[in-house]
């Protein structure tokens, strides 16, 4: 296929790099042309900064931005590009911010947290496609399945629940990796002691029910320890910490009922 991409960032530079193993990546286009450049190099593509320079003669337009930014640029390519596949790649936006513009569209959606210094197994990646139009369903379930062994066609609704499970499994339990590291580095403790603790843990939540794995003293109803915690927070001066730790608990009581 030939394939451009609106976007620079993270989830275009990986999938640009994926997808030029086995296709064409015609243009690259960002409204910084140093990232543009940038990445266009690494996938031997043409970086634009105008979108009027988009070639239309492509079979797949990925639009990877940020999802407040997709509508804008939907309305402002769409009309160069009348029989091209254009996808948007966000968890969050449905589908018909796409399509209430321009009708040939679609999502392709990796479940994946995506860093720069990081590679992605793509093979194990979750991907999620929709399309307006079935056979474009078909195109982006082929493309898809060329990249990875879990591939699913999922609604814009099933979409959004997931993408709001991935912010509680993924963004909130990293931030709750950076306040124990706080912790610890309070104390001149090193944060890799608990690293068997957060692999094991997280093997746990993916081989069982993540509630019948609960445990700890909020699950044990023993109140010395959470208050003993709690004072140690709050003479840190870590008021912050302190009721994040106490919502928390809370939560892990009352929601095993």
């Amino acid at each position: 296929m030939r394939i451009s991409f609106i976007g620079s960032g993270r989830v275009a530079t990986h999938l640009a790099k994926v997808l030029s193993k086995q296709h064409q990546i015609v243009q690259i286009y960002s409204r910084n042309i140093a990232h543009a450049e940038k990445l266009a190099q690494l996938v031997n593509a043409e970086a634009i900064v105008n979108d009027q320079k988009l070639v239309a003669d492509i079979d797949l337009l990925i639009i990877a931005v940020s999802d407040q930014a997709i509508s804008q640029v939907i309305q402002a390519v769409g009309r160069y590009l009348e029989n091209v596949l254009i996808v948007h790649t966000s968890g969050s936006t449905n589908l018909d911010v796409l399509t209430q513009y321009y009708a040939k569209s679609g999502v392709f959606y990796p479940l994946q947290t995506f860093s720069a210094e990081r590679e992605i197994a793509w093979g194990n990646t979750p991907l999620f496609v929709e399309a307006a139009f079935a056979d474009d369903q078909d195109i982006l379930t082929q493309l898809a399945n060329s990249l990875s062994n879990r591939v699913y066609q999922y609604s814009s609704e099933q979409r959004l629940s997931l993408h709001l499970a991935a912010v509680f499994a993924c963004n909130f339990s990293n931030y709750c990796y950076d306040m124990a590291k706080q912790v610890v580095d309070s104390k001149q403790v090193d944060f890799s002691l608990l690293y068997p603790l957060i692999l094991e843990t997280a093997n746990k939540a993916t081989q069982n029910d993540p509630r019948a794995m609960q445990t700890g003293p909020a699950i044990r109803g023993d109140l010395n320890i959470l208050n003993m915690h709690e004072k140690m927070l709050e003479a840190d001066e870590r008021e912050d910490l302190k009721k994040i730790y106490h919502m928390l608990s809370q939560g892990i009581q009352t929601g095993q009922h």
